[in-house]
């Protein structure tokens, strides 16, 4: 299973970041479905945390995330 891995900011305070794991749905995805699939996830969770601005992203096989994010 991959995971989209974001790097997020607080929008009035920069320098307050986060990593934030959302699941891709799609239990067998490839890399290449979950960076082309994974956008819409993002923005979705974008609209939803707006005061959140969202640096970077990555696909990452689940069993390589930490535990405690």
């Amino acid at each position: 299973m991959l995971v989209l891995a974001l790097s997020v900011c607080l929008a009035q305070s920069p320098d307050t970041c986060k990593q934030v794991q959302l699941t891709f749905a799609a239990d067998n995805a490839t890399p290449f479905q979950c960076m082309h699939y994974g956008q819409p996830e993002i923005a979705k969770w974008n609209v939803l945390h707006p005061e959140w601005t969202v640096r970077k992203w990555s696909c990452v096989p689940a069993d390589r995330m930490p535990r405690d994010i």
